[in-house]
């Protein structure tokens, strides 16, 4: 059996793609720090720092999946996340595995209207640079043909299991599920967009399954987008909780920044929820006949897996 790889493996997105795989009767082996022995799977420690390791942790994989998360620090993406990038482009040059690279959307910066693929890259913050750096780094080994991948991007996701690092889990459900009122960063009236991961996950696959996908960047399936009212109005009714709203304003974030390193982090990415925030997925929809799960149907389920966890 082909063997398939996953560079980050306890993550969120991860969790998700390990089923998906695992139901197509392929060889998995997980990757990271501290690797959990699922059953069914190869469980490898490295650490993407050290290419002899990455080397070792990709060897014999027809695709590896690059989704690994680093902390929360521009300072640290610096620093760490072109090492991690070089290591991995390397090996797989080495190796002769596929790469599905699993990013963000930072590189764009605030957009007017929908993003897509051919969005030109304009940052507007630290993080976003560096997006953009191993973006690029790795678009010019696809471009000369010294590698096989593809770049699969999402904006913030939510989910079941989805707890921590999404304002829809920290603070859409998990409030509900205190009986807490919900939150909303800055402005709940403007469209935002969201992928739900277990359409993340299964996309990922699709991706690394078709020739077609490779030497391009993709934009993983999203709905169209939501205000964060609407999205609390449709969360609420699954929840059996209130409706009910509290927006936070960009000056308590700042505040919040100031004894929380993660908030002061993310304070330079408030352009996401301060103005709309949309997201194209029409590209792949249309390349594999794909219909995202509706926002009724995910809230649903993710609001069944709250409750129950």
């Amino acid at each position: 059996m082909k063997l398939h790889t996953i560079l980050g493996a306890t993550g969120t997105i991860a969790s998700e793609l390990i089923p998906v795989l695992k139901s197509h009767q392929l060889n998995i082996r997980l990757v990271s720090r501290t690797p959990q022995q699922i059953e069914g799977t190869e469980s490898i420690a490295a650490n993407m720092l050290n290419y002899d390791q990455v080397l070792k942790a990709v060897t014999g994989s027809e695709v590896v999946y690059l989704i690994i998360g680093i902390t929360y620090n521009a300072v640290i993406w610096k620093k760490e996340w072109p090492v991690i990038m070089r290591n991995v482009i390397d090996a797989c040059i080495a190796t002769g595995a596929k790469l599905i690279f699993f990013d963000n959307v930072y590189m764009y910066g605030r957009v007017n209207g929908a993003m897509t693929e051919n969005t030109p890259y304009f940052p507007s913050s630290k993080k976003g640079r560096v997006r953009i750096e191993i973006a690029r780094m790795l678009l010019q080994e696809m471009a000369a043909g010294t590698i096989k991948a593809t770049i699969a991007r999402a904006v913030d996701f939510y989910g079941p299991g989805v707890t921590d690092k999404s304002a829809a889990g920290t603070l859409v459900f998990n409030n509900m599920k205190k009986g807490k009122t919900a939150q909303w960063p800055i402005n709940a009236d403007v469209p935002r967009s969201y992928n739900y991961t277990p359409d993340a996950a299964e996309a990922l696959y699709i991706l690394a399954s078709h020739e077609k996908s490779f030497g391009q960047v993709w934009h993983l399936p999203s709905v169209s987008p939501l205000t964060g009212r609407q999205f609390i109005k449709l969360a609420a009714k699954y929840m059996n909780s209130s409706d009910q709203v509290t927006v936070l304003p960009k000056w308590l974030l700042k505040v919040i920044g100031f004894f929380n390193p993660f908030m002061k982090e993310a304070y330079e990415m408030n352009y996401q929820d301060e103005f709309p925030f949309q997201f194209s997925s029409a590209k792949f929809e249309k390349a594999f006949n794909f219909t995202p799960t509706s926002y009724e149907d995910a809230v649903k389920v993710t609001a069944e897996w709250f409750l129950k966890n």
